[in-house]
């Protein structure tokens, strides 16, 4: 596992052969998120796990615009993971979204292109994470003594433990306080643009596209079929059982089934 060096986009390396694999985390995530979904995909597969823009290591934007996110990306991979070829690419929510971007805008660089619970429309659960967003950002940083206070503050709006240890992968210790790596102003402040879902024109994507939705999840509805059709009309939809919104980290086995028998499979 290799890292690359911080800048505007910072990514992760696992594995070193095999079919290359380019991963986009969702809303509040990191690259880090698909570590053990790639770890799984070795060694077919080698995995690039992105941090996108205003998360993780990467860098700060002044404004959220899936256009210039999924440009971004393009040339980071374009300089280095994919300077062979065209790569897979996998995206999950706010990634899924990024990822659909930019095998639209960049066809030359994507082969096959996963779309993880997500649609190419507005709307979704935007109270859920706008949610998420007030509960982070009324934790005072500059009262917090340790990082388990966190986590108790963030318990009186948060029942989910699970999901409160996934929001604080974003806190970071600093000098004698703490901070958030994830730009969380931003992200509050421009949620009615990450709930859309941007003006592609007349792109299309002619490459095989699997689009894989939770059953427990609503952001994949019947009436997303035509604009994901017109989009990418050689989509193949897979519906997995028992997940929710999170499917790679819901349903890991079957997440990674999928993607092993759709990436592995005879070009078309």
């Amino acid at each position: 596992m290799s890292t690359s060096a911080p800048g505007t986009v910072s990514a992760t390396t696992v594995g070193e052969e095999g079919a290359r694999v380019v991963f986009l985390h969702g809303l509040f995530g990191q690259g880090r998120n698909f570590t053990g979904i790639a770890k799984a995909l070795l060694p077919d597969f080698r995995s690039l796990l992105v941090d996108l823009p205003n998360h993780g290591r990467s860098a700060w934007t002044d404004a959220f615009d899936y256009t210039a996110t999924a440009d971004l990306v393009a040339a980071h991979v374009r300089a280095g993971f994919a300077a062979d070829g065209p790569v897979h690419v996998v995206g999950h929510s706010m990634g899924g979204k990024v990822a659909m971007v930019l095998a639209l805008r960049h066809p030359d660089l994507v082969d096959r292109l996963v779309v993880a619970d997500i649609a190419p429309a507005a709307g979704g659960s935007l109270g859920e994470f706008a949610h998420l967003l007030d509960s982070l950002a009324a934790i005072d940083l500059a009262t917090l003594t340790r990082r388990g206070e966190a986590d108790e503050r963030l318990a009186e709006r948060v029942d989910d433990a699970r999901v409160r240890g996934f929001l604080l992968q974003n806190l970071r210790a600093d000098g004698e306080g703490f901070r958030w790596q994830a730009n969380l102003d931003l992200l509050r402040r421009d949620l009615p643009v990450i709930g859309g879902f941007p003006d592609v024109g007349d792109a299309v994507f002619d490459h095989p596209v699997l689009w894989v939705a939770g059953d427990r999840s609503d952001y994949v509805r019947p009436e997303h079929g035509p604009a994901m059709r017109r989009l990418f009309p050689r989509t193949t939809l897979v519906t997995l059982k028992g997940a929710g919104h999170w499917v790679h980290s819901e349903q890991p086995e079957a997440f990674v089934s999928a993607l092993r028998t759709f990436l592995g499979a005879t070009p078309r």
